[in-house]
C-alpha cells in the first residue's frame, strides 16, 4: 500500500519534508511500488530517504522513477515491521501526551 512511505522525511530544498510534497507514490502492481519525483534534482535524496527509513525497502532509481519492491513477508520481515510499528505506536502516544499536556 502506498502509505507504506507516509511516515518518509526527505532532505530536500535544505529541509525535511514528507515524501508526499516532492513526489507521487503509486502502486501498479501488488509488491511494488512506484515514487514519480517532480524535481529531478531531488530523486537521490528521495532514494535514500526510503532506503534509510528504516523499512527495510531497497529503492531502485531509474532518472526521476523510484521502483520500490516489497519483499516477501517472512518471519524476520515480520518482526522488522512489529518494531517499526511500534515505534510508530510510542510516537503518536508521546504525540497524544503532549497535547493533553497542553
Amino acid at each position: 500500500s502506498v502509505s507504506l512511505l507516509e511516515p518518509v522525511q526527505v532532505d530536500a530544498y535544505g529541509s525535511k519534508m514528507p515524501l508526499n510534497q516532492v513526489a507521487s507514490v503509486s502502486a501498479p502492481e501488488p509488491r511494488l511500488l512506484t515514487v514519480q519525483v517532480w524535481d529531478a534534482g531531488q530523486a537521490k535524496a528521495v532514494e535514500k530517504a526510503i532506503r534509510e527509513a528504516g523499512l527495510g525497502l531497497n529503492p531502485q532509481g531509474e532518472g526521476t522513477m523510484i521502483r520500490v519492491p516489497i519483499p516477501d513477508l517472512n518471519e524476520e520481515r515480520r518482526n522488522e515491521l512489529v518494531k517499526v510499528a511500534g515505534k510508530y505506536a510510542e510516537q503518536t502516544r508521546i504525540a497524544i501526551r503532549n497535547i493533553r499536556r497542553d
